[in-house]
C-alpha cells in the first residue's frame, strides 16, 4: 500500500483555512482536525474535562459537563500561565487522538493526510512529522473583517486571538506551498485549491463529480 503524502495545513483566524480543508476532502484527502479534536476532549464527557477540573476548578466546567470555552478564553487571554497550562492537558490528548486518525486513514488507502492545524507554526513538533505545509494565508484587515462578520467577536477580541498566533511572516517562512485567498471568490478558492491537490496525488475535481 503506497504511503500517504502527510500535508499540514494550516493559516491564521479567518485566513479560510477550513474551507480549503473541506475542498482537500472532496477531493479524496482524509482531514485530520487538530480543534475539531480539541472541542471533542473537553465536550461533555471528553476525556478532558477531569484533568481541566483539577487543575482550573469547576468554574471552568458548564452544567452540561463541557468546558466552559468563553471563560477559559477569556482567562488564557490574560494569563499565559492559564494557557500554558490547560496546553499541557490538550495537546497530548490531542497528538493521541491526531496519530490514531491518521493510522486509520492510511490503512483506508487515502493517498494523502491533512492535518489542519492552526498553531502548527507555533508547534516544536509538528514539521518533522510532515511532508509538505500549506498555508492558506490574507492579510491582517482581511482577518478582522471576515472574523467580526462571522462572530460577535469585537475588533479588538480578534487582535487578541491574532496575537497569540504565529505572525503572517513566520507562517509564510515555514510553508512550502501558499493559497492567497485575500480577495479570491470561491470559484477562484476552488481552482487555486484543484491546482494544489495535483501535487498530492488527489482529483482535481470533487470525486462525487468523477464520471463512472
Amino acid at each position: 500500500m503506497p504511503v500517504p503524502v502527510r500535508l499540514g495545513l494550516t493559516g491564521g483566524i479567518g485566513s479560510g483555512k477550513s474551507t480549503v480543508a473541506h475542498l482537500l476532502a472532496e477531493r479524496g484527502a482524509a482531514v485530520v482536525d487538530a480543534d475539531a479534536i480539541a472541542r471533542e476532549l473537553t465536550a461533555p464527557g471528553g476525556p478532558a474535562i477531569p484533568l481541566i477540573a483539577a487543575d482550573f476548578g469547576l468554574d471552568f466546567i458548564t452544567s452540561a459537563g463541557a468546558m466552559d470555552r468563553e471563560k477559559m478564553r477569556a482567562l488564557a487571554f490574560f494569563d499565559a500561565s492559564a494557557r500554558q497550562r490547560l496546553e499541557a492537558i490538550i495537546h497530548p490528548l490531542v497528538r493521541q487522538e491526531t496519530q490514531r486518525q491518521a493510522l486509520l486513514a492510511a490503512s483506508q488507502g487515502h493517498p494523502c493526510i491533512v492535518f489542519d492545524v492552526p498553531l502548527l507554526v507555533e508547534s516544536m513538533t509538528w514539521r518533522e512529522k510532515l511532508d509538505w505545509v500549506l498555508v492558506v494565508d490574507c492579510t491582517p484587515a482581511t482577518q478582522i473583517r471576515r472574523v467580526m462578520a462571522r462572530s460577535a467577536l469585537t475588533r479588538a477580541d480578534v487582535e487578541k486571538i491574532m496575537a497569540t498566533q504565529a505572525s503572517r511572516a513566520q507562517r509564510l517562512g515555514a510553508a512550502d506551498a501558499v493559497i492567497f485567498n485575500d480577495s479570491l471568490s470561491l470559484g477562484a478558492l476552488v481552482a487555486e485549491v484543484d491546482e494544489v491537490a495535483g501535487h498530492f496525488g488527489l482529483s482535481c475535481q470533487p470525486l462525487s463529480l468523477n464520471p463512472k
